[in-house]
């Protein structure tokens, strides 16, 4: 049988960009306390799930998500508390583990490490990395801490990192083992290999239609059952940009000017043509990648493609761009109180 439980939770790269209002940046600082009130508000609303993708840009203040997740660990009783990823190819894997387990024994086994190669680079210079080595670094250090996490004790050998000769990595992790999930923005490989380790998998939709992703959904269970792992016991969440507000209309009007800000900020960087509001109305409509609404039409939506893909976990990356905090708080409570109840009485029905 098929695992029918659906998790529903917040995703962010706490976004420190310009506010399209007063026209200057957001403090680090300030966004980083304001995840923590996010965080809290997730939990006693009843989300499952809050995650934060590692950036090395001065636009996101989200440079180290294990620390930033720690702060509401002891503020917090259910949520869990993941990266959205951790960009495993250019990060140690003994820290990463290191970082994680702390993480978990402080939230009583709530924390979990989802890893991917990132969507920008800024990290690999920064750390002293190679982008010759993209791939590489990725298999290697994601072969590594898997071994940590399943051995106290570790000897290990490889290309890009000093050798460990039966050593203890410490301290270890209240979950056995703790969670490792592989990020992929949609690439056949990824989702082969996350298929071929038995891992869960989580998928970026930010763009076209949800819907064609379920081949790479095949992808993935068909690589596991070969691989000996059983494809119903197997987890695959999505991760998409949206915005809930009482009003499906308000909800379009306060998230279409910080979206299209950063995204014609990104959108310079890779050669996109300009963010228009005709290709926001699109991405908004049923089969679209956005999910913005009001609770009932969002909750439609993620029903569409529990119906299309089998998810078992919904991320809803809030804000794209900056956006007046009373207004995030706000979609965030309504996900949690108005839309999951929705989706998680649907899924609950089948």
């Amino acid at each position: 049988m098929a695992n029918k439980k659906i998790e529903i939770g917040i995703s962010t790269f706490l976004e420190a960009t310009i506010d399209p209002e007063t026209g200057k940046p957001m403090s680090h600082a300030k966004r980083l306390r304001q995840a923590v009130d996010e965080m809290v508000l997730a939990d006693q609303t009843g989300l499952d799930v809050y995650g934060i993708g590692e950036h090395h840009r001065s636009d996101y203040a989200s440079s180290a998500p294990a620390v930033i997740l720690a702060a509401a660990a002891a503020m917090t009783k259910h949520i869990r508390l993941t990266s959205a990823v951790t960009v495993l190819s250019s990060a140690d894997p003994v820290r990463v583990y290191q970082d994680f387990s702390t993480l978990d024994g402080l939230s009583g086994g709530r924390a979990e490490i989802m890893a991917g190669r990132g969507s920008f680079i800024e990290s690999f210079p920064l750390f002293g990395y190679s982008l010759e080595h993209y791939d590489e670094l990725f298999e290697e250090h994601l072969q590594l801490l898997l071994k940590i996490r399943e051995n106290e004790k570790v000897s290990w050998n490889g290309k890009h990192r000093p050798s460990i000769r039966d050593l203890g990595v410490y301290p270890r992790a209240e979950q056995q083992p703790l969670p490792v999930w592989i990020a992929s923005g949609g690439s056949p490989d990824s989702v082969i290999r996350a298929g071929q380790l038995g891992l869960p998998l989580a998928l970026a939709i930010i763009g076209g239609m949800p819907e064609r992703f379920a081949p790479l959904v095949h992808l993935y269970k068909e690589a596991a059952e070969k691989a000996g792992h059983d494809p119903n016991k197997l987890q695959i969440a999505t991760h998409s940009h949206g915005f809930i507000a009482d009003t499906s209309e308000y909800a379009k009007q306060l998230f279409f000017p910080p979206t299209q800000a950063q995204m014609n900020v990104i959108g310079r960087e890779r050669g996109w043509p300009p963010y228009t509001y005709e290709a926001f109305e699109a991405a908004c409509s049923p089969r679209g990648a956005l999910y913005v609404g009001d609770p009932e039409y969002t909750a439609e939506k993620i029903i569409l493609l529990h119906k299309n893909l089998g998810i078992n976990r919904f991320f809803l990356h809030i804000n794209v761009g900056t956006m007046p905090h009373k207004d995030v708080l706000r979609a965030i409570e309504l996900l949690g109180t108005k839309t999951a109840p929705i989706v998680r009485q649907y899924v609950d029905s089948l």
